[in-house]
């Protein structure tokens, strides 16, 4: 069974420092009057987890996906005919993925 996940936006978080957050009319009018009471004036803190993981989004996004001098040390050593593959090296790695893979 799949659930579809509507009006998703990937953006990034906030990390703003004790910001109030109101509901909307709209939202509040369609939640339920325990929800509508305690979301009315209540505050919403952002606990300073929070903030560190906004902050590592903000680092890692700006980080690009290829290390760039690796793959050209890399290359290099192709090139030269100094790259040596090391098969048991490869082997162990991809039982650990899937030995990780299957705890999961």
């Amino acid at each position: 069974m799949t659930t579809k996940i509507s009006d998703y936006q990937n953006r990034p978080v906030q990390a703003g420092t004790d910001k109030k957050v109101t509901s909307r009319s709209s939202e509040s009018a369609a939640a339920p009057a325990s929800a509508d009471a305690a979301a009315a004036g209540s505050p919403v803190r952002i606990t300073d987890q929070a903030r560190q993981l906004a902050s590592l989004e903000q680092v890692v996004s700006g980080l690009p996906v290829v290390n760039e001098g690796r793959v050209a040390e890399i290359r290099l050593s192709i090139d030269e005919g100094r790259y040596q593959i090391n098969p048991e090296r490869i082997a162990d790695k991809l039982m650990r993925t899937e030995q990780e893979l299957a705890a999961r």
